[in-house]
């Protein structure tokens, strides 16, 4: 059965940042179990495959989802710039949906679906409550408490691929032995029209950038909207360096530098610095979808 945020109770499962009290829950959620740390299996890290194992296209499978998709209405509760800011998500009907596990990833045509939560010209760092029931949207916070938002505009929607999950027990052997960021894939995506926080767009895949953050492997997937007007011109990386030119290279530098006003060091790539090509991506989104369809697909 996947997760379909319904009629039944779900199960809680830890992620690293939940622990001490806090649980992430599998699918929506309308109950959790707590888990104490001690009851949680040591694993041992492993070799994500990637470049090594390329799987065709003809062999890759994407979970359903049984959510009748078709449009999403969000919510807000708290005030807007505080602790307490949430948005939440639901159906038509009203039923409570995650953006991260009841958003179906596959489009169909071999397209995705990607939700919004960081509109194009804004600067709030919005980011799935991964911790909370119905992992609903929420201003990031930095480690001394306060909200964290970008030290300019946003060029770009960005968001997250639903239900993928980037594993931090996984040392990729393509990125510098780099383990996952523990989150859902990240996404850039590149049309012309500004899209709002929680909307769900319909995208293609064009390329993908292997951030390095801290030690976290950290994708970028670059998409654009089907619905954008120059959609139909591009499908691959030499595509988007003729249509938008200088794009590719500017996501790398802004997701480089935008954290050394906070302190940090200027974030680094792997792939020899290169966005990786569309097939590539698509393996990267395969991967991290069967992940998270083994550790949270109810």
């Amino acid at each position: 059965m996947a997760v379909t945020g319904a009629m039944v109770t779900r199960c809680a499962f830890l992620l690293p940042q939940c622990m001490g009290g806090s649980t992430v829950v599998r699918g929506s959620g309308r109950q959790t179990m707590a888990f104490s740390s001690s009851s949680i299996p040591t694993l041992s890290l492993r070799a994500a495959p990637l470049r090594h194992s390329f799987m065709p296209s003809s062999t890759r499978n994407f979970h359903s989802c049984r959510v009748v998709f078709s449009k999403c209405v969000t919510r807000e509760e708290g005030e807007i710039d505080s602790a307490t800011y949430r948005v939440f998500l639901s159906d038509e009907t009203g039923r409570p949906m995650s953006p991260w596990h009841d958003i179906p990833l596959d489009a169909g045509d071999g397209r995705f679906n990607f939700v919004v939560k960081v509109p194009k010209d804004t600067r709030r760092k919005m980011e799935v409550a991964t911790c909370e029931p119905f992992t609903p949207f929420r201003q990031d916070i930095n480690e001394n408490g306060d909200l964290r938002s970008f030290p300019h505009n946003m060029n770009w929607n960005y968001g997250l691929l639903p239900q993928t999950w980037e594993d931090p027990q996984v040392l990729n052997r393509d990125v510098e032995n780099a383990r996952g960021d523990n989150d859902p894939v990240d996404v850039v995506e590149i049309g012309e029209r500004q899209a709002k926080l929680g909307e769900v767009l319909k995208v293609k895949v064009l390329a993908v950038w292997a951030m390095i953050d801290e030690g976290d492997l950290d994708w970028k997937v670059v998409v654009i909207s089907v619905d954008d007007p120059k959609a139909h011109l591009v499908n691959n990386v030499a595509d988007v360096e003729e249509h938008f030119p200088g794009t590719l290279t500017a996501i790398r530098d802004w997701f480089r530098d935008y954290q050394i006003p906070d302190g940090k060091p200027a974030n680094r790539f792997g792939l020899d610095n290169k966005p990786a090509e569309k097939d590539y991506a698509l393996t990267v989104i395969s991967e991290t979808h069967a992940v998270w369809a083994k550790y949270f697909k109810w």
